[in-house]
């Protein structure tokens, strides 16, 4: 490990640490749960590219939806910002946009959050006839 990746992984596990410590341990088990379901679903294409795929979904319970949004509207930045530099020390490819998609859920399946992913396809504009 270079010595910039050495320092990169440090700055974010001090992050994780603050936030943890601030807002309690969901966030860190969150971030954590967000890795492995993108290292769970990563796809070996040729040597050297893997794929995982683009889009997750959050799905948070009432009381942890409330506290994350409570510190702040950059909840949604910091997940993305954690994955983005998962992908790039495992040396990942996004299957398109990344995209993470957080919702408030009152009946999540172990009472503080779900994560899911899933390859959103890229859509451009392009594609689609002017109306006019």
């Amino acid at each position: 490990m270079g010595a910039l990746s050495a320092l990169e992984e440090a700055l974010a596990s001090r992050w994780e640490a603050i936030w943890a410590r601030v807002l309690g341990r969901d966030p860190v088990e969150l971030l954590d749960a967000l890795r492995t379901e993108c290292d769970s679903n990563a796809v070996v294409c040729a040597e050297g590219r893997v794929l995982v795929p683009n889009a997750y979904d959050v799905a948070l319970a009432d009381e942890i939806h409330d506290e994350l949004t409570r510190r702040g509207g950059r909840v949604g930045q910091v997940i993305t910002d954690s994955l983005v530099r998962h992908a790039e020390r495992h040396g990942y490819e996004w299957a398109g946009p990344l995209a993470v998609h957080i919702a408030r859920v009152s009946d999540v399946p172990n009472g503080r959050y779900h994560v899911a992913s899933r390859v959103m396809p890229h859509v451009n504009a392009a594609e689609f006839p002017h109306a006019g």
